[in-house]
């Protein structure tokens, strides 16, 4: 189970600070659907080569700050 809950509208904000961070992820890796975090953390362990503990971390820190540009 997801230890994070992002909603769709959350999503687009976290989608472009991810982006920052990790220039060569595209439009396409970062797909999600509300309810979907799993399979979203799950990817992006992959494609960030970090672990679970990392990924959901950096998830958290991007929807405390929503309204912050920094991850």
């Amino acid at each position: 189970m997801a230890e994070i809950s992002i909603s769709n509208k959350d999503w687009n904000r976290v989608k472009i600070k991810l982006q920052r961070k990790y220039n060569h992820l595209t439009d396409q890796e970062l797909q999600y659907s509300e309810g979907q975090e799993e399979s979203l953390i799950t990817r992006l362990m992959d494609l960030v080569n970090r672990d679970r503990k990392y990924v959901v971390f950096t998830l958290q820190k991007a929807l405390v700050n929503i309204d912050n540009n920094r991850l």
